[in-house]
């Protein structure tokens, strides 16, 4: 591939991970709506995890066909897709008490525990300097939270949560990262995650209206979209390019939250964002580096 070849399909990815992150946003705010309405979390949870699955299988069964539908490490994706549901759930339920982009911006922890786990779960070396990044990253975290300074609420707590499960998360999957085609991936966690919802969501179930199904579905779709948006990303850049533009969902989601619901961050919360994206750059940078040999 020549280098303007190349150019282009970076240029492409970025497109297409800007593009699933000016989605992704509304399938917070469906779920926040759900969640108004009193719908229960674990069901919104159940419905996002096993209407992506149906709409995955097609998918899945063209790249793999029928043969790779069924996972070869079942235990291993049950707990994969247990980490994805908790993340989900903790995340769903810290926006009954905060705004999208408040709860967003603690979320964005994320990256910042892969970075700081990853030298004991995965073996990998992370270098002082990036060491230094996660450090300035928690506190970009702390002044967003603002313990002490502002009344604190569980959607905080939930918010981290949902952050440290995520990373969980990812670092399983980077465990098993080039092994099988990323959408087949995405339906077996999809699969095994709507196995163990199911049995959860039979302890607290609502009969849902007409509108509220129609909502699990569009909430399904949104998420299947965005993520099979990150995939195509993926196939034509590298993930340390893409990581950084991640970032951009804050945009979107600051947006819906203010014409949807009124609520706008304030002007603390804009400075821990910053401090907590730039942190996460350079760690992305720095791994980048990494991944050429020359840090």
């Amino acid at each position: 591939m020549t280098q303007n070849e190349q150019a282009g399909h970076n240029l492409l990815g970025i497109g297409l991970m800007i593009a699933a992150m000016a989605i992704l946003p509304f399938l917070d705010v469906i779920a926040k709506m759900l969640g108004q309405r009193d719908v229960p979390i674990i069901q919104i949870v159940w419905a996002r995890i096993s209407f992506g699955a149906l709409i995955t299988l097609p998918l899945a069964a063209r790249v793999s066909g029928a043969k790779g539908l069924l996972p070869k490490r079942p235990i291993f994706h049950s707990f994969r897709a247990l980490f994805l549901i908790m993340a989900t759930f903790f995340f769903f339920y810290a926006l009954k008490f905060m705004s999208i982009a408040d709860t967003l911006a603690i979320f964005f922890v994320q990256p910042l525990i892969v970075t700081a786990l990853s030298p004991f779960i995965l073996k990998e070396r992370v270098g002082p300097r990036r060491w230094a990044a996660v450090f300035v990253g928690f506190i970009g975290t702390l002044i967003i939270i603002r313990p002490g300074f502002q009344e604190m609420n569980a959607g905080m707590f939930l918010a981290l949560a949902a952050g440290t499960s995520l990373a969980f998360y990812m670092l399983m999957t980077r465990r098993i990262s080039g092994q099988t085609h990323a959408m087949v991936t995405t339906f077996h966690t999809n699969l095994m995650g709507a196995v163990i919802v199911s049995v959860l969501v039979c302890f607290n179930w609502s009969t849902p209206t007409a509108g509220e199904w129609g909502s699990f579905m569009l909430l399904a779709f949104v998420a299947v979209a965005g993520h099979y948006l990150i995939v195509r990303a993926y196939d034509y850049s590298e993930a340390s390019l893409l990581a950084p533009f991640a970032y951009s969902e804050i945009v979107m989601a600051t947006i819906l939250g203010w014409y949807f619901f009124d609520d706008f961050p304030d002007g603390f919360t804009f400075l821990g964002v910053a401090i907590l994206i730039s942190s996460a750059i350079y760690i992305s940078l720095r791994e980048r580096k990494a991944s050429f040999n020359i840090s």
